[in-house]
Parts: structure tokens; sequence; C-alpha cells
């Protein structure tokens, strides 16, 4: 079981924006150098990423030396100059490949991908020193509510002690509404569905069977569907949920690309 662990689900923002002083992610910025004070330092980070989908297994990388994979497009050159040589954890990558086996979910260890801009934009905002290692865990590209569910609740059978698992994701993401000029229409869907996430997360009585399945049915929820055309960018949240198997301990929502979104932590 995970002791003295910390569980965040952060929304990530706009590529490598937030490490170039983007106006639009100043509110982000300060509460991950925030969460950098205040969150005892960890052994080691596994990152949930909702930039890493794969079809078949759930993959783990096992680099002792991870490289930075830059997955965006059309940035200064600046944005593919970033550096985070931070180590890699091959021993953990194999506990999580043998825990998460052992609940039935066939996973691989990946050697050659490296950290994507889900991982190491926030991470390096947390803990510039780049001295703390690092893995990320993929999705399944099924996207799936309820798997996602249960790959976190695996993962809350993990044997590791001073972990830190941050699920990385965007509780808004339609990118389309992100440049699309302010207007009251988009500002009530917006605020409906961070509503939703914040009752049904944290302010909420649920107790963790019907948390659970108010998440497999988020479909449901208001503007879901406008908010989140396409869930990759929630499914995180999902794995973080199933880790936790209950309500959020703290909750933070802040404005980035002048859209509200949301920032959940569990403690352990």
């Amino acid at each position: 079981m995970l002791r003295n662990t910390d569980l965040l689900f952060v929304s990530h923002g706009g590529g490598p924006r937030p490490l170039f002083a983007d106006p639009e992610h100043q509110q982000l910025v300060a509460a991950l150098k925030q969460y950098g004070a205040e969150l005892k330092r960890p052994h080691a980070i596994l990152v949930l990423s909702a930039h890493w989908e794969e079809s078949e297994a759930l993959k783990v990388t096992a680099s002792a030396n991870p490289n930075l994979y830059f997955d965006y497009y059309n940035f200064p050159p600046e944005a593919y100059e970033i550096e985070y040589p931070c180590p890699g954890a091959p021993g953990l990558a194999v506990r999580i490949q043998e825990t998460l086996q052992a609940k039935g979910l066939p996973t691989e260890l990946e050697t050659e991908r490296g950290l994507d801009h889900g991982v190491f934009v926030p991470v390096k905002l947390l803990y510039p020193d780049a001295d703390i290692p690092v893995l990320q865990l993929s999705m399944h590209s099924s996207l799936d509510a309820d798997q996602h569910l249960a790959i976190g609740e695996a993962l809350r059978e993990l044997d590791v002690e001073n972990l830190l698992i941050i699920g990385s994701g965007f509780t808004f993401h339609n990118m389309r509404v992100f440049y699309a000029p302010p207007s009251a229409e988009i500002n009530t869907a917006n605020s409906a569905f961070e509503d939703w996430l914040e009752q049904t997360l944290y302010s909420g009585a649920m107790e963790y069977p019907e948390l659970r399945s108010a998440l497999v049915d988020w479909e449901k929820a208001p503007y879901a569907r406008f908010c989140q055309p396409r869930e990759d960018h929630l499914m995180p949240l999902h794995m973080c949920a199933g880790i936790a198997g209950r309500r959020a301990d703290n909750y933070q929502r802040i404005v980035v690309f002048k859209k509200a979104c949301s920032l959940f932590q569990w403690r352990f």
C-alpha cells in the first residue's frame, strides 16, 4: 500500500508556455511553485500524463536517464532547448509493472520514449533542480473511464513510501474555445463543469462507490462534452481518484487561457 505519499492532479496548461512567463499561466505557475515549497521532498515522482496513450499494454518508463520528448509544434526554438536531466527509476518501474499486472492489467517497460511536456513542465516548476527520479505511466487509448479508475485502484496497492504521484491533464480542454472570444455562454459551461468536479471530488459528501459511479458517468455532468470534447485530459484525474479512493483533501480553482480549471490534492 502507498505510504507517506502525496497525490496531485494538475491542469497543466498549454504546451511549454508555463516555463516562459506566459501571462495566461501565472496562476498555474504560482500554484505549482507553492506545492513545491510545501510538499515533503519525495523519493521519486510518478506522472500520469494526458499525452501518452497505448493501445495494447500500459507502458511505464524504465530508463535510468530519461530524455525529454518535445511533443508540441510551432513554438519558438527555446521551447525545444528545455533541459530537465532528472534520473529515472528503473527499479520502481518494475514494481509498478508487477503491481498492475497482478491486477490483470498488462504492462510493459519502456526504455526509449522520453518524458513528454505533461511531465517535464509541471515537474520542472515543482522541483527545478532535476535531482529527484521521475517516471511516467501511460494511459490506455480506450480512454474508458471505468478502466482508468481501475488503473488507479491497482496503483493504490503499490508498496512504496514517500512517492509523489501527479495526474497531469486539464479539466477544461476544448481547444477551439480556448481561442474563441469570451462569452457568457462559454463561461457558464466552463463554470458548471468545474462546479460538478469540485462537488464530486472535494466538497460533496459522496463515499467512494458513489463518487466512482459519478466519474464513470462523467459525460452526464453539465456541459461535459463541451468542456472535454475528447477525454484524454480528464482521464489522469480518474486515475488519481482511483488511487485515492476518496474525496480530495484540498482543491484550487485557477484560470488558464481565461478559462477556469481545477487542481486537486490528496495526502496519504
